[in-house]
């Protein structure tokens, strides 16, 4: 029989000391948790961040106040122009609310208008100019600049920031359309026509019927040298509410909307004496005056046109006399009487009267 060792031993009771604290240990269920214990000192302030933009920055830079108030001039010009006055954005349906209605006008540029403007507004500041997009500068700048293709006859005209105007003011496409030398031709509408406000293609001298005849048509330095169109003349310098600016006058308006005294202001950039000029001026508005009360008279003549009446009487008529009622119609709704393309308006009625003359 084997003896045990003081080593053996001693390695048995370690043995059995580890088995029997291994089966008498468990963990015990958690406590409750304490109370949390006062607030310690407050630490030492952070270091101050950047400041950041003041919020009204990008508001001063239009809404000005002190000796300026160049927002407010050009609230009161706006005011009292026909854009503001005129009573029309009430045709806010159909293609009529593209034109007569701020909100059909930036909805067409747009690609969305349904042909319903609900609480239309007249055109106002929101129309032109992309206000209170960005609150920067970029909010003036102009919501529609490109170059813009005429409804009547598909030809493309830029005249730099006037381009904005020319979206509206050109004529419709009358439908159906007179061919010059074509055959009878059947009105069954006293609202055929080109419509009003066709300035854009008297003054790019394009858009309407050219009959053959001895009168030259030449070529218009106002849509060659002149940079931005519309803009230049109709928004020069202002005088208070009555020309200029947001006006858009260059003629003084009276209570019926009869043309006054004219301002020069815009076309002293090229021209150089205003005395020659505004008398060149008078004498050219009182040929295409004339021209345009006997081209009227033949119209009556030929059935179309009643004595003082604007728009045509419905029948059948030559085609050549559908055109000549477009072309007289066209350049009376152009208000200018030939200042905006004086050989091409002469010429045009001069060669129209020729075509009717039996």
């Amino acid at each position: 029989m084997k003896k045990f060792t003081f080593l053996t031993l001693l390695t048995a009771v370690f043995l059995f000391s580890i088995v029997t604290m291994s089966s008498c240990t468990k963990e015990g269920a958690a406590g409750t948790d304490g109370v949390d214990g006062p607030a310690g000192p407050q630490g030492i302030a952070g270091e101050a961040g950047i400041d950041g933009t003041d919020g009204t920055a990008g508001c001063i830079l239009c809404h000005t106040g002190g000796e300026e108030q160049g927002m407010f001039a050009q609230t009161n010009q706006w005011e009292a122009s026909v854009h503001a006055t005129g009573g029309n954005f009430e045709r806010n349906t159909s293609d009529c609310g593209t034109c007569h209605t701020s909100q059909g006008f930036l909805a067409n540029l747009a690609g969305t208008y349904d042909e319903n403007v609900e609480n239309p507004n007249p055109i106002n500041c929101y129309t032109c100019h992309n206000i209170h997009k960005t609150f920067t500068p970029a909010d003036l700048g102009l919501t529609a600049s490109a170059g813009v293709e005429l409804m009547i006859n598909g030809d493309v005209i830029d005249f730099g920031k006037g381009n904005l105007c020319a979206v509206c003011h050109q004529p419709r496409l009358p439908d159906p359309m007179p061919v010059v030398g074509g055959g009878d031709f059947t009105i069954s509408s006293s609202y055929w026509g080109g419509h009003h406000g066709p300035q854009t293609t008297t003054f790019a001298g394009t858009g309407l019927f050219e009959f053959s005849g001895t009168a030259s048509l030449g070529t218009n330095a106002h849509y060659l040298t002149i940079e931005d169109g519309c803009i230049t003349c109709h928004m020069a310098e202002a005088d208070g509410v009555a020309t200029g600016g947001h006006t858009f006058n260059v003629a003084e308006q009276d209570a019926d909307g009869v043309s006054g005294d004219l301002s020069l202001a815009g076309c002293m950039e090229c021209h150089t004496d205003e005395d020659v000029l505004e008398a060149d001026i008078e004498t050219l508005q009182d040929d295409v005056h004339h021209l345009l009360a006997e081209l009227a008279l033949l119209l009556n003549e030929e059935g179309i046109l009643a004595v003082g009446d604007h728009q045509p009487t419905p029948g059948t008529y030559s085609s050549d006399v559908a055109a000549a009622f477009l072309n007289w119609a066209m350049l009376e709704e152009d208000r200018s009487f030939g200042v905006h393309n004086p050989k091409y308006v002469i010429g045009v009625l001069e060669n129209t009267i020729a075509e009717l003359t039996p």
